[in-house]
């Protein structure tokens, strides 16, 4: 990926981290990780927008699940379903083990821990996707053999770790019929490369749904931060694709 034209895709669509180096989002108040690496974690992207609005509409419903984000930037959509009022009953929230990004992701879990609500367990985990995903397992409730609900936000660019990031998928992912995986991309992600993934995805035993497109922002809670308004949010939903992956019938287990 040349990380030239993805930084004016950023620039051109608000993509941007915010000007006082935050963001809010109803009671959440995060920040982004400075810019020591390549992986991108020192933006809020709008496919993290746009899931928090459908998490926040109740177009998700998370109410008692368990929930996983991989590469979860300043986890937006998961302290969204922690903060809810009718929340999840466990998150995880994961990224890859940098101590630069683990430390932001861990100052925001920390930022906002007294919104969460108190029947949702939040956990904050190191993982590089491929790695053994027994210690994220370990924060599942015993017997459930992975999580209701797993969110990819914004990670299909890396193309080359498409492989590793399935395998992460779905080895996480309950093998239910109401387990559903939300994966969304902003438009600057070539489309050979979403379409790439969702055909691994296919091969592994998940089908996808796409979900409608719009430009209209939706949510009730106040947003802020980054030149963020109404019509901005708008906009940045509008930028974004996003599907929901369930398992084939043949795959479920229950």
């Amino acid at each position: 990926m040349d990380d030239d034209i993805l930084q004016d895709t950023i620039n051109l669509f608000g993509d941007a981290p915010a000007d006082d180096g935050k963001i809010y989002y109803g009671p959440l108040v995060l920040t982004t990780a400075p810019k020591a690496n390549t992986l991108l974690a020192d933006h809020l992207f709008s496919p993290s927008l746009l899931l928090a609005e459908q998490i926040e509409r109740g177009l998700i419903p998370i109410a008692g699940k368990t929930v996983l984000e991989l590469g979860a930037g300043c986890a937006l959509p998961s302290l969204l379903c922690a903060i809810s009022p009718q929340p999840a009953a466990t998150v995880v929230i994961t990224d890859y083990p940098d101590d630069t990004i683990m430390n932001n992701l861990k100052s925001n879990v920390s930022r906002n821990k007294q919104h969460v609500h108190a029947g949702c367990a939040v956990h904050v985990a190191g993982y590089e996707w491929g790695a053994d995903v027994a210690p994220l397992l370990s924060f599942v409730p015993f017997p459930a053999p992975g999580f209701d609900i797993v969110i990819l936000s914004d990670v299909l660019h890396f193309d080359q770790s498409h492989t590793v990031l399935r395998s992460s998928l779905t080895l996480t992912l309950r093998k239910t019929r109401a387990a559903r995986a939300y994966v969304a991309a902003g438009k600057y992600t070539l489309p050979h490369h979403c379409d790439h993934f969702l055909r691994e995805g296919e091969k592994a035993g998940l089908m996808w749904d796409t979900g409608a497109e719009s430009a209209v922002w939706e949510g009730c809670l106040e947003v802020s931060g980054g030149a963020l308004d109404r019509e901005q949010l708008g906009v940045r939903k509008g930028m974004c694709r996003w599907w929901v992956g369930r398992w084939k019938d043949s795959e479920c287990q229950a």
